[in-house]
């Protein structure tokens, strides 16, 4: 086939004809992308497309930012090494400086990294053997709506059970607690109650010597679940988490895969807490939109072997440099407070949607981390006083956005929220553009019901 005279059509059923039955974005974003740049994306047919999903949050500067481009031509101008294995060189070294300077003094000074394979997923499971290893202690505590990866001991960890329940053999020992959600409450009682409540059961638990809970090896969370819905951790519960842990020893691992590198509106999502993690698990936006990732941990927890975790790829050097050049470039232009600002605007926009659309139940998030949750009008209202999740409508919006020129994935319970990831360079206009779009969109599925 010549691909230079193809269509998406042509493209798209040739991919289905070959391709897994477990690909999943094209189903719903029916495009093949032959240009990108920054939040614009270009499909073969000509169509262009502002990106809010934007490698699910790995791109925070966008396609083909100049910053990251160059030092990828510079690397292999250079015949610099491209795999490594573990084997350091200069690259390796100038990420990790990059990496360490970008986290907070009180972590970084006393922190250790391990190179992983390259999907997020695994650093995860290297976090998992690091606290078994470090504390001699078997399970592991997760949360309702969290997603940690598609490998084995991160699906344990995952809330949605759909992904998990044809598959046999899961981590053993791993237990789900509730996680602060005022739309949805956990024990039904929101605001700052509604989070003394759940810290209080979570002590409550870890001390019943009858919870059923043998002493655990680590607690993994996300501040804010970015595949469960755009949910953020309320920062004084996150300080009672991490005084629960302390108290306890249990190593408190936070999963900044999605949230890592400004996205929140801090250069990582703790810091909004000012706690003090004892491990980070970092993918996406560090590898400057190439395959990376990494944990970072206190340097007592470093007893493994060696050998204990390895993968091949760990030496990704052009990673390493577009890693480099992504970090110092966020860091040097302050785009974690951009991404605040921009943020606010975005969220502005959206509650003003809320406002005109009873089907709109929920507008969240943090930074450029947004989700809109939709409900069903008609249905009947839960304990908790809301109405029930609506994934219908929002996969109809989540198409009538693609339609206009808008690309947004659908996540949350019942994969009811429309998700906003765009990257952190998106200026004041590309906000309002996005934003009008989303309301059209709104708009026009509201439109569609009153017609039928």
């Amino acid at each position: 086939m010549d691909y230079a005279e193809t269509s998406n059509a042509q493209l798209l059923a040739q991919q289905a004809s070959r391709e897994s039955n477990a690909r999943t974005y094209p189903r719903h974003l029916p495009l093949a992308i032959e240009r990108a740049q920054g939040i614009e994306v270009e499909d073969v047919d000509g169509n262009t497309y502002y990106d809010c999903l934007a490698g699910a949050g790995t791109l925070a500067l966008g396609h083909n930012h100049p910053a990251v481009t160059e030092e990828m031509e510079r690397l292999l101008a250079a015949d610099r090494p491209i795999h490594t294995l573990d084997i350091t060189t200069p690259e390796k070294e100038a990420f990790v400086d990059a990496l360490f300077d970008s986290l907070p003094d009180a972590f970084a000074d006393d922190a250790k990294v391990q190179f992983c394979s390259p999907a997020g997923t695994d650093a995860v499971e290297a976090a998992l053997k690091l606290v078994k290893t470090a504390t001699g202690n078997r399970s592991v505590l997760g949360f309702q709506g969290g997603y940690h990866g598609m490998t084995n001991g991160a699906l344990s960890l995952m809330g949605d059970t759909a992904a998990k329940e044809s598959i046999p053999g899961l981590m053993s020992d791993v237990h789900h607690l509730p996680y602060p959600y005022d739309f949805r409450p956990p024990f039904g009682i929101d605001g700052d109650e509604g989070h003394r409540a759940i810290s209080r059961y979570i002590e409550g638990l870890l001390d019943d010597p009858d919870s059923g809970i043998v002493d655990p090896a680590g607690m993994v969370l996300e501040l804010v679940q970015g595949e469960g819905g755009a949910i953020a951790a309320p920062d004084e519960w996150t300080r009672e988490i991490r005084r629960i842990t302390r108290e306890r020893d249990i190593p408190m691992i936070v999963d900044e895969i999605q949230t890592g590198l400004g996205r929140t509106g801090e250069l990582f999502a703790f810091e909004h807490a000012d706690i003090v993690p004892d491990v980070v698990t970092l993918s996406k936006a560090v590898g400057g939109g190439l395959p990376l990732s990494v944990v970072v941990y206190r340097d007592d927890l470093d007893v493994w072997e060696p050998g204990a975790h390895a993968g091949t790829f760990r030496g990704n050097q052009l990673a390493m440099a577009a890693g480099r050049a992504t970090i110092e470039h966020v860091v040097e232009n302050d785009l974690h407070e951009h991404a605040a600002q921009m943020g606010e605007r975005l969220r502005s926009h959206l509650e003003r949607t809320a406002d005109q659309f009873d089907a709109v139940g929920d507008v969240r998030g943090r930074g450029l981390m947004l989700g809109v949750e939709f409900v069903d009008t008609e249905g009947e209202r839960e304990p908790t006083g809301a109405l029930p999740a609506d994934g219908d409508r929002a996969t109809e919006v989540q198409s009538a956005c693609f339609d206009r020129g808008l690309v947004v994935e659908t996540g949350g319970r019942h994969g009811a929220t429309a998700r906003f990831l765009p990257p952190l360079v998106v200026t004041p206009q590309q906000v309002d553009d996005v934003a009008a779009i989303f309301h059209e969109a709104v708009e026009a599925t509201a439109a569609r019901e009153v017609v039928a």
